[in-house]
């Protein structure tokens, strides 16, 4: 029988007048189980900052649980766990069961004294100006800095960038940039454009401005794209294929699953000349610049030599 993995977490949750949960923080996520009196020391930790908040009418109570990464989301309080699972980098993207879990997660109104239920954001509207409290989104994610401050990492739009992004150290993420949950990045990299969920971005990767990368959540694909390292998705480039190792799109050139690429000089190029193929025929193969040319407008696949891109090390240290 495999052993369950799972997660460990005390933190507090906010729930409102309603009886609605409306999201839970852990400041710590840890996959080895506390003893007893580790469990309850956490537990005291976190109780001095329970309470009332009459003003976003709301409680915040403290709670501890443990989850199986591998069972489905059960609850919000486990939903957030998860979440805050892959922000502490303690699980990486897809390696965990998120089925479900848009189920658990209720629309709030997120402010910049927590978050309060939508109904009571209007409700209480005159009340919460006069505290100097603003409403700053309404989504069920919330921003990944609001719960938890990434290790060696810059956000320069927190708003960008929802709770359960993976972010490893020496990934930047410019004011473009974005970066959804279960997704983000396996080492030092650029983020100027859109990391869709599901997404993974390898060591020393450039992902260029206005540039995206195509998710599962809407339109029907299951192929779960991935790139790898050094590699550079050019400005307002995009791709629905994974790319492997010291690749390179070149700017405003979008390749997806479907897309007739021609392959010229290529690792993948059988005998006999020049072959045409499909983007998903060469999705994950390392070393290869997808790039457009500029006389027949053809999409062309070229073997590319040595390393792909460096990354200027004075922005990732």
């Amino acid at each position: 029988m495999t052993e369950a993995r799972t997660v460990w977490g005390t933190g507090l949750s906010t729930i409102a007048g309603d009886g609605t949960v409306l999201d839970a923080w852990f400041p710590e996520v840890s996959t080895v189980a506390p003893g007893a009196g580790d469990a309850a020391a956490a537990l005291l930790s976190v109780e001095a900052l329970a309470g009332p908040d009459e003003r976003r009418n709301v409680i915040v109570e403290p709670v501890q649980l443990q989850i199986d990464l591998d069972a489905a989301p059960t609850s919000t309080v486990d939903a957030y766990l998860r979440l805050h699972a892959l922000s502490h980098l303690v699980v990486r993207p897809n390696d965990l069961n998120l089925d479900g879990i848009f189920a658990h997660l209720p629309n709030v109104a997120w402010t910049n004294a927590g978050p309060l239920h939508p109904d009571d954001a209007a409700r209480l509207r005159p009340l919460l100006q006069r505290a100097g409290i603003q409403v700053q989104g309404l989504d069920k994610f919330p921003r990944l800095t609001d719960y938890v401050q990434p290790a060696g990492v810059r956000i320069a739009d927190a708003s960008r960038v929802r709770l359960g992004a993976h972010l490893s150290p020496g990934t930047t993420v410019m004011h473009e940039g974005f970066v959804n949950f279960n997704a983000g990045t396996l080492g030092a990299s650029m983020v100027e454009g859109r990391i869709s969920q599901g997404v993974v971005v390898g060591d020393g990767s450039d992902i260029g401005g206005g540039s995206s990368i195509m998710g599962t959540l809407s339109g029907g694909g299951s192929h779960r794209v991935s790139i790898g390292a050094r590699t550079l998705l050019g400005a307002n480039a995009g791709i629905g294929i994974s790319l492997g190792d010291d690749c390179v799109v070149e700017a405003g050139l979008y390749v997806t699953a479907g897309t007739k690429i021609v392959l010229v000089d290529s690792p993948v190029l059988p005998e006999g000349g020049r072959k045409t193929v499909k983007g998903a025929d060469l999705s994950g193969h390392d070393g290869l610049l997808f790039r457009r040319n500029s006389l027949s407008g053809a999409v062309e696949a070229v073997r590319r030599a040595g390393v792909g891109v460096t990354l200027n090390e004075a922005l990732h240290a």
